[in-house]
């Protein structure tokens, strides 16, 4: 049976499921203090030695957090750490990776990122900011806008946030172009192209999406050359990572009006500091890395969590697991 390290508020409110996917597992709990119990006895970050661990959702806001990771880090039998998020560019999960262990990753953020992407779009498309400093001021404007029907929207990174996005701006009329590894068609895009093609692809893209991991391939993929070949009037929604994107090249083009607007979610330093030219920039909407905290997330998270759980005491495949080339591309020693 695997001994699975936890976050006990996570445990507790999973408890019966746990029970129910791998019955008799070893629970390695770890208290919010940081505090480790192996079946109810105290044990510490040495002797822990977990050969699962869930990265839970409420585990990364805890102080207790860096015990978690530590243990992790110090098992000698670690063979799958699955965690609540998309991505896996924080390097931990590299050291993981090297060490043997299988990393898989959750996309339950991606219904409510999808739909923040298509909200983003619809207020500048709308003219949103206009029509609210008209209702302020109580002032009887009428706003112009415009439709996202006969739109192209080019997705880099067509995976389950770039899908979702997809299939409504589709339905709304935009044509999509999504950019992945896998060059196969699919269903809620109009064309399939690589990652080496958008260069091409970017003076016909109404709006472009970010949706795609942080590598040593994608860190500054949005740069001046990529910025430049941008059309005049489009849209750039960045939630992905903040280091896919050079801000200081981004601040440039925005200042010259194209990209003419940013939905920014992500940056390269979080949080983003009081003093940003971003905050008060007139071409960007900015949230704080709060795309992904919508109501149906954590619930996706761990259903996903939970089967894996069983797959694995069964010695099944698992779902979602990222593919170890990109998890260390760019991190080997």
């Amino acid at each position: 049976m695997p001994r699975l390290m936890i976050f006990e508020p996570t445990y507790r409110r999973l408890q019966a499921d746990i029970d129910a996917a791998a019955a008799g597992v070893e629970l390695l709990l770890m208290a919010p203090d940081g505090g480790l119990s192996l079946n109810g006895a105290p044990v510490s970050v040495d002797e822990a030695q977990p050969t699962a661990a869930w990265f839970s959702q409420d585990l990364f806001a805890s102080p207790g957090a860096r015990n978690f990771w530590i243990a992790s880090l110090k098992s000698e039998g670690l063979k799958w750490a699955q965690s609540s998020a998309a991505g896996y560019d924080h390097p931990v999960f590299a050291d993981l990776v090297r060490k043997g262990a299988k990393l898989t990753t959750s996309h339950g953020q991606a219904v409510g990122m999808a739909e923040y992407v298509i909200a983003g779009v619809l207020d500048h498309f709308q003219r949103g900011p206009a029509r609210r400093t008209s209702q302020a001021e109580a002032a009887w404007t009428r706003h112009a806008f415009r439709e996202v029907n006969g739109t192209t929207w080019l997705i880099i990174g067509y995976g389950a946030i770039g899908q979702g996005a997809a299939r409504t701006a589709k339905a709304l009329g935009a044509t999509i172009i999504g950019v992945r590894r896998d060059q196969s068609a699919h269903e809620s895009a109009d064309r399939i192209a690589p990652l080496e093609a958008i260069h091409g692809l970017l003076p016909e893209a109404d709006v472009v999406v970010l949706s795609v991991p942080l590598s040593a391939e994608t860190r500054h993929l949005v740069n001046a050359e990529f910025l430049a070949a941008m059309k005049p009037g489009s849209v750039l929604v960045n939630v992905g990572r903040g280091g896919l994107v050079d801000e200081p090249a981004l601040l440039a083009a925005l200042d010259e009006g194209k990209p003419e607007h940013a939905v920014l979610d992500v940056f390269e330093t979080e949080p983003l500091p009081a003093d940003s030219p971003f905050w008060n920039h007139p071409r960007v909407a900015l949230t704080p890395h709060a795309a992904g905290i919508s109501n149906g997330a954590t619930a996706r998270n761990e259903a996903l969590f939970i089967e894996n759980l069983r797959r694995f005491a069964a010695g099944e495949p698992l779902l979602n697991e990222a593919r170890p080339e990109d998890v260390l591309a760019g991190r080997e020693s």
